[in-house]
């Protein structure tokens, strides 16, 4: 678990993806969000974190709707009923769709129920005493979202932006282009010293990633 000023967040890597889940909770407050859920046992493992820290989970947030970041969504409804879902607008379609979320191909069919809420760019949402601005970092998939909160300088980037790296653009509706426009205008005008946390390996910073990322560094 990482104390931030104003939150907690405590992050949990799936075996098969080495997909990062997170449990994210006020620091002053029981009520929490868990964000892209994957393959057992890390939504297990999200969810009895959950009870130990005795929280009140009201929503699974959806970076995006790839598989590695949704498998896990079935199972946290099941264990945790009064969470609703909340998911990007423009992939929507991609909840119900093994073949939309990239998992029929890698055989490992994988579904999500609709969602309870469709989130888009520009939102603000309230996790207690802290607000959270919504944020568009579509490009590795077509709706990527990510979420900032300023009080604790911290932004949950999904597979938009890694140490030392970027997310991959050769999906399905992906678009190199736009992701790293979108990086550029939405992420790196954040303050530099925002932690960034993305869907797979270890945390980095805005500034760290705006001065030394290759990716970053190129002309378009």
């Amino acid at each position: 678990m990482t104390e931030h000023e104003a939150i907690r967040i405590e992050v949990f890597v799936d075996p098969l993806f080495q997909e990062n889940g997170f449990l994210v909770w006020p620091a002053a407050d029981s009520r929490a969000w868990i964000i892209d859920p994957s393959f057992s046992p890390q939504a297990e493992q999200i969810v009895e974190a959950a009870r130990t820290h005795g929280l009140n989970v009201e929503a699974i947030l959806l970076t995006h709707c790839h598989a590695d970041h949704l498998a896990g969504v079935a199972t946290v409804l099941r264990e945790l009923p009064q969470a609703k879902l909340w998911a990007p607008r423009d992939e929507a379609h991609m909840l119900g769709s093994a073949e939309a979320n990239l998992s029929a191909p890698f055989g490992v069919p994988v579904t999500a129920p609709p969602a309870d809420r469709l989130l888009c760019p520009g939102e603000k949402l309230q996790l207690g005493s802290t607000e959270w601005q919504v944020l568009d970092v579509g490009g590795h998939s077509p709706g990527g979202l990510a979420y900032y909160c300023p009080a604790a300088g911290v932004v949950i980037v999904g597979d938009a932006l890694f140490a030392g790296s970027i997310g991959r653009y050769d999906f399905p509706g992906s678009s190199g282009s736009r992701l790293l426009r979108n990086i550029r205008q939405n992420l790196l005008t954040l303050p530099p010293h925002t932690v960034v946390y993305s869907g797979h390996g270890p945390r980095t910073t805005i500034g760290q990633e705006g001065r030394f990322n290759p990716f970053l560094l190129e002309e378009d």
